[in-house]
């Protein structure tokens, strides 16, 4: 059943074509022409729709900017409709719009539903709807590691399963080894961090400072070293408010004060404003005479030992020299809080660095309890991936079959890594020392035997063009046996293929047509004659422009394309009876009528 189908794309201004629409049918839709660079638009535009790399080089020469425009049918439950609607978008009909723009000057901006959106966005919507494959893919297809990667699709749960539970554990595997490395290669580095603290904290401790003690004695220090000139300030202060006991004569600021006080208040019931003067006089009276009283009392307690000002000095020093060892600037802290916080952090450091021994003895025992977890994981991750493997080997010879290989046999060999001398990574594995890596210790490689008899060998040696363009697209077949995508976009797969080969390459597009929606862009005239949509780019040129146009042939035109394909003559009588031919061929084989 398909669940989306990219319905139509307009694309305007983007390299050789200036205003096309591609219709593209719920089936197979094929793309041929004369021109590469216009079929090249077509995946391109694509490429934009599902988030590939804006470039300004895309844009055809003379616009302001290259838009695509895409319409895809989705059901309202679909994972992508789903995702677009928690993006703000809104579906039109069942369908959803999604648009590209990239500006001469490079700029791109993507709406998906009426909504501007990230271009990561439309790759995240793109992963759901389409898979595109082309030649790349199948040089992509050569590399161990996609070719792991394909089996751990194709096993699905049984693999994903163990991967993750491996992974969790090779994880936490690293991250013990890592500290364990540094543990060991640092110890002397360590140790010699610890003396220091050590040090350091003995001669805080043998000090003993009290927070704000630095400020305490500087000022104390103040007060003794000016003792003298502090007492005789006192003495004058005290005589000039309180007077002076050999002169009861004098004026001092006191009786001037009471006198002022009794002047007022004799008249003070003739007016409430004299009354309140002679109450705050009062209250000045009283308030002399306290200053005047601890003045006294100040003086008396004024102590000008040099016995005592040396103690603090001595103190001081001490003080001043931990706090410019030790000491380190920080918002609201005296020298000394500052010292004390350092002793505190380094006590701290101190316990970590002293329990350094008994955490690598934890550490290594948690390293091989992993390790012998991880062993246990690698090992059945290896067979869960043995006995995917022959299933999968199995489904694609399968389709080698169907696709004019019958004699071909693909194996999957999982082996495992040997670990190299050294590596302290390793685990052993049936008697072996296996490496450990990211995704476990196998290697996957796929074999071909192109016929009974010959040796299996790696496809990126054993295999032509034609023979890998087709272990590509059987490989994808089964894909979709196992976990179908909505839509296919193969770009020239069929390239080195021809014959009976390229029939059956259509044969067996038409047929993944029947589970999902296929778009093919091929030079082929025995892969497009089985397509339910046929689609030409053509070129046009006035001599000094040059265009390419989308347009649908069905009919008489479509055999005259094919005739084209066949020939290089659209009115060859003999390429359109092998056109005529091919089409009957593809209805009778692919159980599709003409369009």
């Amino acid at each position: 059943m398909v669940v989306s189908v990219l319905e139509e794309m307009r694309i305007k201004g983007l390299g050789v074509i200036d205003d096309a629409v591609v219709e593209l049918s719920s089936g197979f839709t094929a793309v041929t022409g004369e021109t590469g660079a216009g079929k090249t638009m077509v995946v391109t535009s694509l490429g934009l729709l599902l988030g590939g790399r804006a470039d300004a080089g895309y844009v055809r020469v003379g616009a302001q900017a290259a838009v695509v425009e895409g319409r895809v049918t989705v059901e309202p439950d679909a994972p992508a409709a789903r995702r677009a609607e928690e993006a703000g978008a809104e579906l039109d009909d069942g369908a959803l719009l999604v648009s590209r723009t990239v500006s001469a000057e490079g700029r791109s901006r993507a709406h998906v539903g009426g909504r501007s959106v990230p271009a990561g966005l439309l790759a995240e919507l793109g992963e759901e709807l389409i898979a595109v494959h082309g030649q790349t893919d199948q040089q992509g297809l050569l590399r161990p590691a996609r070719q792991r990667q394909a089996l751990d699709r194709y096993a699905g749960e049984a693999v994903a399963r163990s991967l993750a539970a491996y992974q969790e554990t090779y994880r936490r595997l690293r991250e013990v080894g890592t500290v364990l490395a540094e543990l060991t290669t640092r110890a002397r580095e360590r140790a010699q961090e610890a003396d220091l603290l050590r040090f350091g904290l003995d001669e805080i401790a043998a000090a003993d400072p009290r927070p704000g003690e630095d400020v305490e004695l500087a000022a104390e220090a103040g007060r003794l070293g000016h003792a003298e000139a502090l007492a005789s300030a006192a003495a004058a202060a005290h005589t000039a408010l309180a007077g002076d006991p050999a002169d009861p004569g004098g004026n001092d600021a006191g009786t001037l004060v009471a006198g002022a006080h009794r002047a007022l208040q004799g008249v003070s019931g003739h007016d409430p404003a004299v009354a309140q003067l002679a109450e705050r006089l009062g209250e000045v009276g009283i308030l002399l005479a306290d200053v005047a009283q601890d003045l006294a009392g100040y003086a008396d307690g004024l102590d000008a030992d040099p016995l005592r000002l040396a103690a603090v000095e001595e103190r001081r020093a001490v003080l001043s020299h931990l706090i410019r060892k030790y000491a380190e600037p920080a918002a609201g802290q005296d020298g000394t809080q500052a010292v004390l916080t350092w002793a505190e952090r380094g006590a701290a450091r101190l316990a970590e660095l002293d329990g350094d021994d008994d955490r690598i003895g934890e550490l290594t025992a948690e390293r091989d309890a992993l390790r012998a977890t991880i062993t246990e994981q690698a090992r059945e991750l290896s067979q869960a991936r043995t006995e995917a493997a022959k299933r999968f080997a199995d489904a694609v010879t399968e389709e080698l079959t169907q696709l004019a290989m019958p004699h071909a046999s693909i194996q999957v060999a999982v082996r495992q890594q040997d670990a190299t001398p050294g590596d302290d990574t390793a685990v052993e594995i049936d008697g072996r020392a296996v490496a450990l890596g990211p995704h476990g210790a196998d290697e996957v490689e796929l074999l071909l035997a192109p016929h009974p008899g010959a040796p299996a060998r790696p496809i990126a040696k054993g295999a032509s063009g034609g023979e890998l363009s087709r272990v590509m697209l059987a490989v994808e077949v089964v894909f979709a046996d196992a976990a179908p995508v909505p839509t296919y976009l193969f770009d020239e797969v069929d390239a080195g293929v021809g014959g009976k080969a390229a029939v059956e390459i259509g044969r067996r597009l038409a047929k993944l047509a029947d589970s999902a929606q296929v778009v093919v862009v091929t030079h082929l005239p025995q892969v497009a004659a089985f397509a339910d949509r046929h689609l030409v780019v053509e070129k046009t040129s006035d001599g000094s422009v040059t265009r390419s146009g989308v347009r649908s042939v069905h009919g008489e035109g479509r055999v005259r394309e094919l005739s084209r394909m066949l020939a290089g003559q659209e009115d060859s009588e003999l390429a359109r009876a092998h056109a005529e031919e091919l089409l009957a061929t593809a209805a009778r084989l692919g159980h599709r009528t003409e369009p």
